[in-house]
């Protein structure tokens, strides 16, 4: 028996014998479709080689590509585990030309590998080709030898495939088995066509035309090749099984689940082993790709996939969580071929624990609800809307998971009423949306999430990507073109959104009409909004748009922030636990970082937290993120970032290792924080640090700026070329250049000293300026004098010596400093008891021109407009000095 491994290895070993590529799988989010919500089909990633927009270094590729149908259009949930071939989750085998080989060659490759290979005998096959592909029909006959009955012609679009309403499109032919008569069914085309005995098991699609908007067509210039074959259906038809769960692959987890649960995997509880195997490889393969369980978009399906398979496993008895127990099953058969899988496996077993930790409190709380309300009802009679409705809204039970329980009793749930609750619910919502009448704010947004949902961001893993446009809102009202000022709104899109202090991305659009350049992107009632003008042409609502992020920007948005996140540690480890983020920013040409703390930081704790962030740099470690609920991030010792709005899955940012770092259970982790943003894959992509220095922000909360990356190198150069322009000022070797300037400041220090001194001197009579009588007034010594070529800040010295001089009494000195006064009133120790110095500057500077001033009793200071006044100015100290008692 050949296990699917092998069975997958020998069709692509096939294939690159035949001059193939061997392409790994496309991801599941697709990039390049916006119209899918998961990759379906193995030729989603080269969808632009066939429409000729791409080219790559091959014309040959084969795969085997994941591919999950549990949204949109390819939606199977409902099916599986209840039949033989549906999957959230398969592998689609295929062969691939772009304008190289064509019929001839993709029948002969099908027909030898299927009855060479993989041996299967050709009585068995049979083929259907679209009714008028004579072509395709005389090839059969040609290659295989086929009868006339055993190559049906099919005349509907189950044997003509279109990549949409325009474009490529083909006539396809496909390959069945027949599995024998004692199986019920028919072949293609008759009336028991839906049985299991005729089961296909390759399609082949002839891409040989183009179809017009008025339903022409013309041949393709480059006539390609696209096909796609389920490993699972080809894998349980080489192991002669007739249920893709009985292969080698699907066995192993169903084995998995029931050990997991202690229950018989082929006992009454089959149903739902399948059901967690199946879904067990969906939700692990979304979550290694970066979709995580949420609220809307491909998180809600991930969820509901997620829900689904844990509800069967509460059905199974299950009292403790099981899905993530499976995690090494599912690595052990398909990590080989998958090694995202094994590279994943930390995130896959914690979303999938806590998800499930939080679902058996919702499923405890909604089944109760569902019994009583059942509990009401006639025999057979259908759960009512509202009820649905109840549950969905209070207890966050789905309404999917409500009519899968309900399945199982034979009795269904009244969604026209579920679908009325729900448009009243949103109703009221929307009479209660307030904005604040900016563009930014109005309802608009609100009236485009109703109608459109919210926007799937893909932006953690990929800077570019294919959205379509679902509103374009021009001044505020949405429109249907624009061409100049407009805000876009998309599906999804790689381009981050402003929060957390990460500013919006920035980047181009473009549609098949027009570019527009993105300037900045917000989220506004759970929308991306893209603010952009239209550079060159029209865009239009409806359009398919090549979506890119300035590359060279994000990078350096993202080196800023990660630097945040260690900075944010290096503050903590270096001041104290007391520190808290009370704001930031994380630009592309700075970081900003606002934290509580009282004091400046010391030129030597700001080169120690320097040096503690580019350690860490340093060691160029992975950077790590896992999804869990805020409680347990919380309590693994992740600090949560101020400004976050956190929701009841978080995403919690490692980095950096440190011995001992004590963050509760989080090991040698460094930095470990809650956080929505974007951030660098190795640390060393940071580059350097460099700190600018700290600031006051307001009362109790410090400010600090840094640089990284091109920017930090630029500012070190900047700085380097600054110090050598002082050294050759000072003809001195840069490593000479401090100790020259201290010795200069030395120097300027003691001339400026001297230079007081000999102001002072000359001042108090020492030069050709002559000391002023003393006069007694009302028993107390009083001297004035005016004062030349003596700086305000000279004065206190002077009253200081003249006080001296004097032993007792009062002084009044004013300065003339070249267009203005400066005033000092000195009064001995002994005489403030009698008169202040205070009192008489008060009555001194209105003659000067000035308003009050200040100080002590015994020394006070004070200013003017003008020392032309003097002589006033003095007269009105005197007359204070005569008014003493």
């Amino acid at each position: 028996m050949s296990s699917l491994a092998d069975i997958r290895s020998t069709f692509l070993s096939y294939f690159e014998k035949q001059g193939h590529a061997v392409v790994p799988s496309g991801p599941l989010v697709p990039r390049n479709d916006p119209t899918l919500m998961f990759t379906n089909s193995g030729m989603v990633q080269f969808k632009n080689l066939f429409t000729g927009i791409e080219t790559r270094d091959y014309t040959r590729a084969t795969s085997s590509q994941k591919c999950v149908r549990a949204g949109g259009k390819h939606n199977d949930l409902d099916n599986v585990g209840y039949t033989a071939r549906h999957h959230t989750f398969f592998e689609m085998l295929g062969n691939f030309s772009f304008g190289d080989y064509f019929k001839a060659e993709a029948i002969a490759f099908a027909w030898e590998l299927l009855t060479r290979d993989f041996g299967i005998d050709k009585n068995r096959l049979l083929v259907t080709v679209y009714h008028t592909d004579d072509e395709a029909a005389a090839i059969w006959k040609k290659v295989a030898g086929l009868s006339d009955d055993k190559i049906i012609r099919i005349p509907t679009d189950d044997n003509f495939w279109r990549m949409g309403p325009t474009g490529p499109c083909g006539p396809c032919t496909e390959i069945f088995y027949d599995h024998g008569e004692h199986i019920w069914g028919g072949p293609p085309g008759s009336p028991e066509e839906d049985g299991d005995r005729f089961i296909e098991i390759w399609n082949i699609v002839f891409m040989q035309n183009e179809q017009f908007e008025d339903g022409s067509m013309k041949p393709l210039h480059m006539q390609s090749i696209d096909t796609g074959m389920g490993l699972e259906r080809i894998g349980a038809l080489l192991q002669g099984k007739h249920d893709n769960y009985d292969t080698d692959l699907m066995r192993a987890l169903i084995e998995a689940s029931a050990q997991a649960t202690s229950t018989d995997p082929d006992g009454p509880g089959n149903t739902h082993h399948r059901v967690i195997a199946d879904h067990l490889r969906s939700t692990s393969f979304l979550i290694a790709e970066g979709v995580l369980p949420s609220n809307e978009g491909r998180g809600y399906v991930l969820r509901r996939i997620m829900r689904r398979a844990m509800r069967h496993a509460h059905l199974l008895g299950a009292k403790d969580p099981v899905m993530h127990r499976l995690v090494p099953a599912l690595i052990q058969q398909m990590g080989g071929a998958y090694p995202e899988l094994g590279q994943g496996k930390r995130l896959i077993e914690e979303t999938l624990l806590n998800e499930e930790v939080r679902f058996k409190q919702t499923l405890d709380r909604g089944l109760k609800l569902l019994d009583e309300e059942m509990s009401h009802l006639p025999e057979g009679a259908e759960l009512p809307g509202q009820a649905a409705f109840k549950l969905y809204d209070t207890y966050g039970f789905p309404l999917d998971l409500t009519q899968d329980a309900l399945r199982e009793q034979g009795r269904a749930v009244d969604t026209a009423g579920f679908d009325a609750a729900m448009a009243e619910q949103k109703a009221k919502a929307r009479a209660a949306w307030s904005g604040t009448g900016e563009a930014a704010d109005s309802a608009v947004w609100f009236d485009i999430a109703d109608k459109h949902g919210t926007t799937d961001f893909l932006g953690y893993d990929t800077l570019t990507a294919e959205g379509q446009i679902k509103a374009l809102v021009v001044s505020g009202t949405l429109a249907d073109q624009a061409d100049a000022d407009v805000q876009i709104v998309l599906n999804q899109t790689p381009f981050y959104a402003e929060a957390g202090g990460q500013v919006g991305d920035a980047g181009t659009l473009k549609t098949d009409t027009g570019t527009a350049q993105i300037t900045d992107t917000r989220k506004v009632a759970g929308v991306y909004v893209h603010f952009a003008k239209v550079i060159a042409g029209t865009i239009s609502t409806g359009q398919g748009a090549e979506l890119s992020v300035d590359p060279l920007r994000r990078a350096r948005i993202m080196a800023n922030h990660s630097a945040t996140h260690l900075l944010n540690e290096a503050l903590r480890e270096r001041l104290g636990d007391h520190i808290a983020q009370r704001g930031s920013l994380n630009a592309p040409d700075r970081l900003r970082f606002d934290f509580s703390h009282t004091k400046p930081l010391s030129a030597d704790e700001l080169a120690r937290i320097e040096h503690d962030v580019n350690a860490v740099i340093r060691q160029n470690t992975p950077v790590e993120t896992r999804i869990m609920t805020p409680d347990d991030a919380r309590a693994l010792g992740a600090q949560a970032l101020f400004g976050e709005k956190y929701g009841d899955e978080v995403r919690v940012v490692s980095m950096g290792k440190q011995a001992g770092s004590g963050k509760g259970t989080g090991g040698d982790t460094y930095s470990l924080e809650l956080c929505g943003g974007t951030h660098v894959k190795q640390l060393g992509e940071i580059g350097t640090f460099v700190l600018l220095g700290d600031s006051a922000s307001s009362a109790g909360v410090r400010r600090v700026e840094a640089l990284t990356g091109e920017a930090a190198l630029d500012y070190l150069r900047e700085q380097d070329a600054r110090l050598a322009q002082v050294a050759a000022t000072l003809k001195a070797p840069s490593s000479e250049v401090a100790d020259r300037v201290r010795a200069l400041m030395d120097e300027r220090r003691a001339l400026t000293n001297e230079v007081a001194q000999l102001r002072r001197e000359l001042a108090l009579g020492g030069g050709a300026q002559k000391a002023a009588p003393v006069e007694v007034i009302n028993g107390v010594p009083f001297q004035a004098q005016v004062l030349s070529g003596v700086s305000g800040k000279d004065l206190p010295a002077l009253i200081d010596e003249i006080k001296t001089q004097m032993g007792s009494g009062a002084v009044l000195l004013i300065a003339d400093t070249g267009g203005k006064a400066a005033v000092a009133v000195g009064v001995t120790d002994d005489l403030t008891a009698r008169v202040s110095a205070v009192d008489i500057l008060r009555a001194v500077t209105p003659e000067l021109g000035g308003k009050g001033g200040g100080g002590r009793p015994d020394m006070a200071q004070g200013g003017g407009a003008s020392a032309d006044n003097a002589d006033a100015a003095i007269s009105a100290a005197k007359n204070v000095m005569e008014g003493l008692e």
